[in-house]
């Protein structure tokens, strides 16, 4: 059994999880395992995840459960730790904008990876140019905002309604770079893709901050399928990024 986000949505429903789960409450037709791959299991949202602890906790006999997720960091601390992690690298950037070049073309892959995370897959299904049109224009008015050049309300009123969970990727890649800026030479690493050209602006005061405002953007990815004011939401973030 698999499942993905289904239709237009980025995330794994709840819905999506307990049809799973009652699935696999059933006894396999020969007797052997039942597997189930969650691919992206970081798309899962908030009450999906929670949806799924149990079957983690006391999965039936002969059970096996496959979650792929390319930032595990974005699961939940109780999905984690009831798994056993197996990394598998991500192909170096060369390689990667490679491939994509041989199935799709010259593009600005390198660009549209620094957005998206050095994630080849999904990049494929992406339009490059417009992500890395997309990607700069995020960057800089993060960069303005954070040197307390651009208003956080204005911005998030428009930010909210063109396309937010790619705005959320980029805005988390781009904190994610910041952390690694901080850290550089100290031999630090984190999950996320790093974006090598970014503007070298005023640095967020503290390491605890950055981290905060990480943790807020990906709060916030987990609640797109939910009824919050998008909006305000947003501001929120970013008002926290103004005041630095």
């Amino acid at each position: 059994m698999t499942l993905q986000p289904i239709e237009d949505s980025r995330q794994i429903r709840i819905e999506q999880v307990r049809e799973l789960c009652a699935d696999l409450t059933l006894t396999s037709h020969q007797g052997g395992y039942k597997v189930a791959i969650i691919s992206p299991a970081d798309a899962l949202n908030r009450a999906a995840a929670n949806a799924l602890l149990k079957t983690l906790e006391e999965p039936t006999a002969r059970t096996l459960l496959i979650l792929v997720a390319t930032q595990p960091s974005r699961l939940p601390a109780t999905i984690l730790s009831r798994c056993q992690r197996i990394y598998i690298r991500t192909p170096p950037r060369s390689e990667a904008v490679a491939w994509l070049q041989s199935i799709r073309g010259p593009a600005e892959w390198g660009a549209a990876l620094d957005a998206l995370g050095d994630a080849p897959l999904f990049a494929a299904e992406a339009d490059p140019n417009t992500v890395a049109e997309f990607a700069r224009e995020t960057r800089r008015v993060l960069e303005e905002t954070s040197g307390g050049r651009a208003d956080p309300a204005r911005t998030a009123e428009q930010w909210w309604r063109t396309d937010l969970p790619l705005r959320l990727m980029c805005i988390e890649n781009w904190l994610t770079d910041r952390v690694r800026r901080h850290f550089a030479g100290a031999g630090f690493s984190v999950e996320k893709s790093s974006a090598v050209h970014l503007q070298r602006g005023r640095e967020i005061p503290t390491i605890r901050r950055l981290f905060g405002l990480i943790d807020a953007v990906q709060e916030l990815k987990s609640s797109l399928d939910t009824p919050i004011n998008r909006s305000t939401a947003l501001e929120s973030v970013l008002r926290r990024l103004n005041a630095g």
